[in-house]
């Protein structure tokens, strides 16, 4: 008898250990919970470099130097066991010429649920900074939501979209998790990613494109040593930029400026006929040809580069469908 009640006795405590852990799981998302506790965490954390690679050299067009930087940059972050500091890009180039592709590729072959992980966090500075006068209270909610987020995951992602619109000074709280430090107000951070997604240097980086091809100079020719200086000084000219005499360039915690050339008639094309393919659509040349020519492109004289690069490809085939 008395045996019985010790069996019943451990079966009760049993069962209410699991009540208990079961409750904490649910109050604490037992999803998350190992990443409050070391570096060991990886979160949802999946790199696919293969995936990777197959989808830049199948969609993305006319862009060696992006390719060739980012892939670089990354495996040499993800595959670093201990790195010293997060990895930090900044990508750069006209409109509708891969920054944005790009961006959400990476979160895709990185974490498991891509755009939709909890690790990924997407800024725009039109929905989370609309308004210049509350900085202040944005720079305080921004310092707050990386170290929280961090703490929560070390393996996370932060993509700042448009910082050319983005209120100067704002970026600065980023620094201290920018650099070589190994932790950070109670934090370890070095596993982050952050990419910075700017038009700004779009201009410049056309203009040594154009002189390429009136010189007859191959674009594949043209290295990252040219238009890296040319990038940096159009940021730091530029008064409406979030890196606007900031630091962030100056301290050069930049790991990569990631230039993305304009895209010429050729690339609109590849373009049109990966965005068929998606649609399942026979790519007929009458199509590819209407969706051409109702493509703007400049300079006047030589109606080379497309005004908006790809980025209304897919609006425009409706039409010709």
């Amino acid at each position: 008898m008395a045996a019985a009640t010790h069996c019943c006795w451990l079966w009760g405590w049993f069962v209410g250990l699991l009540g208990f852990v079961s409750g904490t799981a649910a109050a604490w998302d037992l999803a998350s919970l190992p990443c409050n506790f070391g570096d060991f965490c990886e979160c949802d954390f999946q790199p696919d470099f293969p995936g990777l690679e197959c989808d830049l050299a199948q969609h993305l067009a006319g862009q060696h130097l992006a390719k060739a930087l980012v892939l670089r940059a990354l495996k040499a972050f993800v595959h670093d066991p201990a790195p010293t500091k997060p990895l930090v890009l900044s990508l750069h180039g006209w409109t509708g010429t891969g920054k944005s592709y790009v961006s959400s590729l990476l979160a895709h072959y990185l974490f498991r649920g891509g755009l939709r992980s909890p690790h990924v966090h997407h800024f725009s500075p039109i929905i989370h900074f609309p308004h210049p006068s509350h900085i202040e209270r944005y720079k305080k909610d921004l310092k707050s939501w990386v170290q929280g987020n961090l703490t929560a995951c070390g393996r996370s992602l932060f993509l700042f979209d448009e910082m050319d619109k983005l209120p100067p000074g704002l970026m600065e709280v980023l620094r201290p998790f920018l650099g070589s430090s190994w932790v950070v107000y109670g934090t370890n951070y070095r596993k982050a990613i952050f990419i910075f997604i700017s038009n700004t240097g779009g201009e410049q980086i056309n203009q040594v494109v154009l002189e390429a091809w009136r010189s007859r100079r191959d674009r594949e020719e043209i290295r990252l040593q040219e238009l890296e200086p040319i990038i940096s000084r159009a940021v730091l000219d530029n008064p409406h930029h979030g890196f606007w005499r900031s630091g962030i360039v100056e301290e050069c915690l930049l790991d990569a400026v990631v230039p993305f050339l304009p895209l010429q008639r050729h690339h609109v094309r590849h373009c049109v006929l990966n965005e068929l393919a998606q649609l399942g659509v026979e790519p007929r040349d009458e199509i590819v040809e209407s969706v051409l020519d109702s493509t703007t492109f400049f300079p006047e004289d030589e109606q080379l580069f497309s005004s908006n690069g790809c980025k209304t490809v897919a609006s425009r085939i409706t039409f010709f469908l």
